[in-house]
């Protein structure tokens, strides 16, 4: 497994600019929050994302800040759930009320309704699950798709593409899912169970579970008693690795398998399985070298190899999938949408957020930019976010294979080992 380093060793120094009484000075920097995990179970993806975030804020400034101020970063460590709120009083304490997060589902929740309660701005750069409470498009805005969306994603893929080379009639098919019992697990669940429902397709089981304490053995059990052909899950990657590993020694004869984040799509997801992660896909977000630059526009296209060289040269590694949502949540607010606001107040960037407009593919990650509406049923969600789906095509080897546009290799119909 890729170790954390500590945070002395990996962040990279954001300017801070303090003004002086003198007129020559430099003006009062844009400060920004980021609350993050940088360290516990998720400090793994939670690092990588803030660091795009880092990334963003160091571009933007070479290119002249925000109207000629430079962009400051104040970031919060929040390993956890119950951080989230301190994190964001402390932010408000320090006079910083827009603030960037969460990679975490879990930790955006709780963040995004302290934000919204104190009149702050939360801007939403890569977790997928439900912002729960008061403000959603309103104070509390997501850049990357939502859980909903990759769900639907999962099951739409499966129906229209996977289900003719599998030679199969997608009605014919029997779905299961498998689902942990949290904000995230609900989110991307929920999507795919609608789809299913929309589409007239048999669901045969649906497992939830705890991803604190479960019996992976068990979790596996309930889902064949269904008899299922296809199997969605919702994990993280030690339960996500689990369970797998217990589908095959449970000899659990699938025809296709799907995941999404946090698991199936991760680089060390398919280290430590091998063998037995070919042939499984994944509904997820592309990273720098996971996402074909000809579904990009120009100047998306430009940025990207921008934003990866700088990464790179900070990092000495690409972007992952979470340093790129990171980069291009991050870049959107800082080129985008504080431009375009009549001042920095919280009311004022919510409203230019609104009016922004970024075509599909302008964001280094695929995405555009537009807002659903206050009050509607997408509300704060971006209705122009990119989602793909990966294939584990050989071992340690996986590929960008739908949507065509951003597609790095054809699907192949790899039956899962069992």
């Amino acid at each position: 497994m890729r170790r954390v380093r500590p945070l002395a060793l990996l962040l990279v120094p954001v300017l801070l600019l303090a003004a002086g009484a003198c007129s020559d000075d430099p003006p009062e920097p844009v400060r920004v929050g980021a609350v993050y995990p940088l360290s516990g179970t998720q400090g793994m993806g939670g690092v990588d994302e803030y660091r795009g975030v880092l990334v963003a804020a160091e571009l933007a400034n070479q290119d002249g800040g925000v109207g000629g101020r430079q962009v400051a970063v104040d970031r919060v460590d929040v390993p956890e759930a119950d951080a989230a709120p301190g994190a964001v009083k402390a932010l408000a304490e320090r006079g910083v009320d827009l603030v960037l997060g969460s990679y975490g589902s879990t930790i955006s929740s709780p963040a995004a309704a302290a934000a919204a309660g104190r009149g702050s701005l939360f801007w939403e750069t890569g977790a997928v699950g439900k912002l729960a409470g008061p403000g959603e498009g309103d104070l509390v805005f997501r850049v990357a798709p939502t859980g909903g969306l990759l769900g639907r994603g999962a099951i739409a893929f499966v129906a229209d593409q996977l289900a003719a080379k599998l030679r199969r009639e997608a009605g014919s098919l029997r779905f299961a899912v498998a689902a942990v019992d949290d904000a995230y697990g609900q989110a991307v669940a929920d999507g795919a169970r609608a789809e299913l429902r929309e589409r007239g397709l048999r669901l045969v089981a649906d497992v939830g579970y705890d991803p604190r304490r479960y019996d992976p053995a068990r979790v596996v059990r309930r889902v064949a008693a269904g008899r299922p052909d296809v199997l969605f899950v919702v994990a993280y990657l030690e339960d996500g690795v689990a369970l797998r590993q217990e589908q095959v020694r449970q000899h659990l004869p699938l025809l296709a398998s799907i995941g999404t984040s946090s698991s199936y799509c991760m680089p060390e997801f398919g280290a430590r399985l091998g063998r037995d992660a070919l042939g499984l896909f994944a509904s997820d977000k592309p990273d720098t070298h996971g996402i074909n630059p000809h579904g990009l526009t120009r100047g998306g296209h430009a940025l990207l190899e921008r934003a990866d060289g700088a990464y790179q040269a900070a990092y000495g590694e690409s972007m992952s999938a979470a340093a790129l949502a990171g980069f291009s949540g991050a870049w959107a607010l800082f080129r985008h949408v504080l431009p375009a606001a009549r001042s920095l107040a919280p009311a004022d960037v919510a409203a230019a957020a609104r009016t922004v407009r970024v075509p599909r593919g302008g964001l280094p990650n695929g995405s555009g930019l537009e807002f659903g509406a206050p009050g509607g049923p997408d509300a704060g969600a971006n209705l122009r976010a990119a989602s793909v789906i990966w294939e584990w095509t050989e071992v340690n080897r996986r590929e960008v294979t739908w949507p065509p546009q951003f597609a790095t290799a054809p699907i192949e119909a790899i039956r899962p080992s069992r």
